[in-house]
């Protein structure tokens, strides 16, 4: 019979103030479920858990708890407790609510949240084997510098380095003893051990165990998983209209004092081409497919309009925005004066960096001739798989 005397706490407390997000780390939402729910995914498969310790923010420990009952398959004990001003408090409180039956407790950052089944075994296994405290961590590929001030004083043997990973494994009677015991804080638990003399190893980690911490990260881990993502592009144009009274809208923002584009909508090229990137990227159809001329509930719709509901359908579909570019083409308007207003607005809106560039036709064509303007966009998606029912 499998002894069950296995704990895992989850540190999910973090403020999440790189990942720039509107909320707590663990509480940010990647593919529709929040990065705690797959951090807690592959914990249910572990056969000797006991107990599962979760250290959340004091505002979200009813989220914490509902998040956790709904994710782990298993009946092991839960308990969610309020996480302190550092990894190391959090922990702490953590530790005094493992029961006293438990002989091993790995300790996991939910901001590695997609770390393998096959990871928490390993480390766990490795514990009862050697004896001693073990981390996962992973060769060094980038060429180390020492470095002072601005100056580069050598380059480190990097065949003697590692990066550590979680869950970290320890006996659990020797980390409770640690934490007592305690004088510093450290960035990690092993540290904690080897300042009082413990023997830490290690195991292998695993490139999917990368910690999410800023928007970068996680694009990271989302191209790891899913592969470069998908890509798409749109065109479109418009002539100036003859109505005087009609504004101009580019990128969703009006341009005061230059006529207006002819359309069903607001004629905004910018928006519409836009729209047509990510829709051709997600395999949705195109812009006349979901919002065409025969939907009067469209007209002089402004461009925000089209592009909200398309990034509602992306999402709905699983993708996310990584980046996408805009190239407007014609005589006028002159960009430079509205593209900061312009980029700040589309990027809202789809939740990623839109950045907006400009160039003529060197007087060729209707674009040349000054008869309306043209845009193209690019984009970037990616998809992340729904490894909560894989």
């Amino acid at each position: 019979m499998t002894r069950r005397d296995l704990a895992v706490i989850v540190v999910a407390a973090g403020r999440g103030e790189r990942l720039k997000a509107s909320a707590p780390k663990a509480f940010v939402e990647v593919n529709g479920h929040t990065i705690l729910e797959h951090s807690l995914a592959p914990i249910s498969a572990l056969a000797e858990l006991a107990q599962v310790v979760i250290a959340a923010p004091a505002t979200h420990l009813a989220e914490a708890t509902e998040i956790a009952n709904a994710v782990l398959a298993t009946d092991a004990i839960l308990d969610v407790v309020v996480g302190g001003d550092t990894r190391q408090q959090s922990i702490a409180n953590a530790l005094a609510v493992v029961g006293d039956e438990i002989e091993i407790v790995l300790v996991h950052d939910a901001a590695r949240a997609f770390a393998s089944s096959a990871l928490f075994e390993r480390v766990a296994d490795a514990v009862r084997a050697t004896s001693a405290s073990v981390i996962p961590a992973l060769e060094i590929a980038d060429t180390i510098k020492r470095v002072s001030g601005d100056r580069v004083e050598e380059t480190v043997d990097r065949s003697a380095l590692r990066s550590a990973q979680t869950p970290q494994g320890f006996f659990a009677s020797e980390l409770k003893r640690a934490y007592a015991n305690a004088s510093d804080d450290f960035t990690d638990d092993a540290a904690l051990m080897q300042s009082q003399g413990k023997k830490v190893s290690f195991v292998a980690g695993e490139v999917e165990a990368a910690k999410i911490t800023t928007p970068e990260d996680l694009v990271g881990v989302l191209s790891r998983l899913n592969g470069p993502g998908r890509t798409g592009m749109g065109v479109d144009v418009h002539r100036f209209s003859a109505d005087e009274s009609k504004k101009l809208f580019l990128g969703t923002i009006e341009w005061p004092g230059l006529p207006g584009l002819d359309g069903h909508s607001d004629g905004d090229a910018v928006s519409h081409a836009l729209v047509d990137a990510l829709l051709s990227a997600a395999g949705l159809g195109d812009i006349g497919s979901n919002f065409g001329v025969d939907r009067p509930e469209f007209s002089g719709a402004n461009g925000k309009v089209f592009l909200e509901e398309t990034v509602r359908m992306l999402a709905a579909e699983g993708f996310s925005v990584v980046n996408a570019s805009v190239q407007l083409v014609g005589n006028r308007p002159k960009v430079s004066g509205k593209r900061a207003e312009v980029e700040a607005a589309l990027s809202a809106i789809v939740g990623a960096p839109v950045t907006l560039g400009a160039t003529t036709t060197d007087g060729l064509g209707f674009l040349g001739n000054d008869e309306g303007v043209a845009a193209v966009a690019s984009v970037l998606i990616i998809r992340l798989e729904d490894r909560l029912t894989s």
